[in-house]
């Protein structure tokens, strides 16, 4: 499984940086985004609806997110 760090990112640059790092991905691959945007709450969910990517999880840990994806 990957991980990108996109801590200290604003929107949309997690959802940009994820998005890259899904076109180097193989379809199944799952990969693991960290955020401390609050934005990235609703980004995520919506990034992945228009993209058909699949937002498996997420979960907020302190003032840091973690969504997880799986490239479609």
């Amino acid at each position: 499984m990957k991980v990108l760090d996109a801590t200290g990112l604003l929107c949309p640059l997690p959802v940009l940086r994820a998005q890259k790092a899904l076109r180097d991905m193989a379809a199944g691959d799952v990969i693991d985004v960290l955020a401390t945007d609050k934005a990235s709450v609703a980004e995520f969910p919506a990034f992945c609806q228009q993209t058909g990517n699949e937002l498996l999880e997420w979960e907020q840990t302190g003032g840091q997110f973690r969504f997880r994806l799986r490239k479609a």
